[in-house]
């Protein structure tokens, strides 16, 4: 139910963080895994280790700020049965300081190059007519408001505004479409951001999981969104958070 098996994964932006966390899952579980994204040298060492370790790797070139990029990867890999979009960027800072450059490289890079692949490895989900799996992975942005990421949530909410309608045009095709919502997980991109120790003391208050996530966290829902268990898993936003949207802290004890 879970597995993997003679499956092709595409995972989009795999070098690090949380793809390659599940680009090592979608491996584990069986599939013929492509890592994809521009560290090509990275890529190359870890899916060296995959295959060193009994599983099917093998990487690509992705750049999503790039049409050309992205179009000669749907032409090369096409032909996945699952499609996973990780990539992304994002530049934290008050709405009203963000420049023209900054928009458009946020946009571009979360948003557009994503749709541009999703449309194209669709397409051909469908002309072959074996149905296939498609998850986004999208953020708390997804489904709620924290201050200076408004570009960053502009993409994340398209993301699962785009989940929702590709489930709904493509389910006649036994394609299902996902997207995960990350909580606060330790990567490259923030790390940074929680080392003041005031922040470790905040989230301690602010979800049940007083740790924040790691990368492996996600990568365990994206192998089941992945696999035949999720068939009947359709347009949903599914947050992995440590229960921070659904849940709220306070003081209070039973005496």
């Amino acid at each position: 139910m879970f597995s993997l098996w003679g499956k092709k994964a595409l995972i989009a932006g795999a070098s690090r963080g949380i793809g390659l966390a599940i680009a090592k899952a979608a491996a584990g579980a069986g599939a013929n895994t492509i890592l994809a994204a521009r560290s090509m040298e990275a890529l190359e060492t870890e899916a060296a280790a995959l295959r060193d370790a009994g599983y099917q790797a093998d990487v690509a070139q992705l750049d999503v700020t790039s049409h050309e990029s992205i179009d000669a990867l749907a032409a090369a890999h096409g032909d996945a049965d699952i499609l996973v979009n990780v990539a992304g960027t994002n530049i934290r800072k008050p709405f009203e300081k963000y420049t023209q450059d900054e928009y458009d490289y946020v946009m571009q890079t979360n948003l557009h190059g994503i749709t541009r692949l999703t449309q194209q490895v669709g397409a051909q989900m469908i002309e072959r007519g074996k149905g296939g799996k498609v998850v986004h992975i999208g953020s708390l942005m997804s489904l709620l408001g924290l201050p200076y990421l408004s570009i960053y949530a502009m993409t994340k909410s398209a993301l699962a505004g785009q989940t929702r309608v590709l489930a709904a045009e493509w389910g006649k095709f036994n394609i299902q479409v996902n997207c995960i919502a990350p909580g606060f997980i330790l990567t490259d991109l923030n790390r940074h951001m929680w080392e003041p120790p005031e922040m470790a003391q905040w989230l301690k208050g602010a979800q049940p999981n007083p740790r924040l996530g790691r990368p492996e966290d996600i990568a365990g829902l994206a192998v089941f969104l992945s696999s035949p268990a999720s068939d009947y898993i359709t347009g949903q936003v599914i947050a992995s958070d440590g229960g921070y949207t659904t849940t709220a802290n306070w003081p209070f004890g039973p005496s």
